[in-house]
């Protein structure tokens, strides 16, 4: 079977070069995490790159359950820091956990015309793959 995509490299060594090696506009993309089911079926999207504001549910590790808001989202380490996930210091200064964007669901999204613009247009192009595919 040939490559899905031959501009992607299948070789370990080059996928890892452009993962840790990828510029803050690709970041963005690749730290994209998946909708909660309310918004998934109101705006026909399945994921969305996490930004800021969103409110965040995290599903895996230790900080299972927790809720809260994306206070910042640090590209360079491919992480995310939520308000009241932190973790105290020797000296009992108290500093963010790094969660991997993968890790969490999307409770509620802030949204402005240029996300409302980008989430129209996926859940456009999905509703034509679906109409393609009958």
């Amino acid at each position: 079977m040939a490559k899905v995509n031959s501009m992607i490299a299948s070789s370990r060594r080059k996928s890892r070069k452009a993962h840790f090696g990828a510029p803050s506009s690709l970041r963005r993309v690749n730290m994209s995490a998946p909708l909660g089911k309310e918004l998934r079926e109101k705006h026909n999207v399945r994921s969305i790159p996490i930004r800021k504001d969103d409110e965040v549910l995290i599903v895996r590790g230790t900080h299972k359950g927790r809720e809260g808001k994306v206070s910042s989202v640090y590209r360079l380490k491919y992480c995310i820091h939520v308000n009241g996930v932190v973790r105290e210091k020797s000296n009992g200064q108290s500093v963010p956990v790094p969660i991997d964007a993968s890790k969490v669901v999307v409770t509620k999204l802030k949204t402005d015309k240029d996300r409302e613009s980008i989430l129209e247009r996926i859940g456009k192009g999905r509703e034509e793959a679906k109409k393609s595919r009958e």
